[in-house]
């Protein structure tokens, strides 16, 4: 997790009136999550729903905390998807480049295709040239789609499930906000 930086974590409460500053929780960050594009975030929450009360602050904080984690399950899923798709990359190479092989010889061949499949991840170039290659044995990219969402269909729903919670969470708090400025 990132440290707690109280200069940052001050413009973040800016709007927050004084006596309620302690409402706010330090962000807990992932190790590459900027503090900055939290703060922007929960800024754009704050200034969205203008709360009004200790009551509205504290809904206000949740849906910001709840669009965070959203953001955050987003950007995971997507991580996800890319790195399935390199061992999608991988097992579309091993069906081409292993058939026939001795089994002597199947350690280095798994070697050697996984650093293809790194390659193809990290040098466009060898993307360009391996996604040629196994579209000439008929691996197109809606074949390798299917291969990544079938590797990757477990925790690609989990990933879905946790978005659709955090979301009807935040759709709540939303309702909560409506219903107590409007007396309901």
């Amino acid at each position: 997790m990132n440290g707690h930086v109280p200069a940052a974590r001050q413009l973040a409460v800016a709007a927050l009136p004084v006596e309620l500053e302690a409402l706010i929780p330090a962000p807990l960050l992932l190790p590459g999550e900027s503090l900055e594009a939290y703060h922007l975030l929960q800024q754009a929450v704050f200034a969205d729903l203008t709360p009004r009360s200790a009551l509205e602050w504290l809904l206000a904080i949740d849906i910001a905390e709840l669009s965070w984690e959203i953001r955050r399950y987003r950007l995971l899923r997507h991580a996800l998807l890319a790195d399935h798709r390199q061992q999608a990359i991988e097992a579309s190479l091993r069906r081409i480049d292993h058939a026939g092989i001795k089994p002597e010889f199947e350690e280095d061949a798994n070697r050697h295709t996984r650093q293809n499949a790194l390659s193809w991840r990290l040098d466009h170039d060898a993307a360009r040239e391996i996604e040629v290659r196994l579209a000439d044995y008929g691996f197109d990219q809606q074949a390798l789609n299917l291969e990544v969402f079938v590797q990757a269909s477990e925790i690609f729903l989990m990933f879905e499930g946790l978005l659709i919670a955090a979301q009807k969470r935040r759709t709540f708090l939303f309702r909560e906000i409506d219903r107590y400025r409007n007396g309901r």
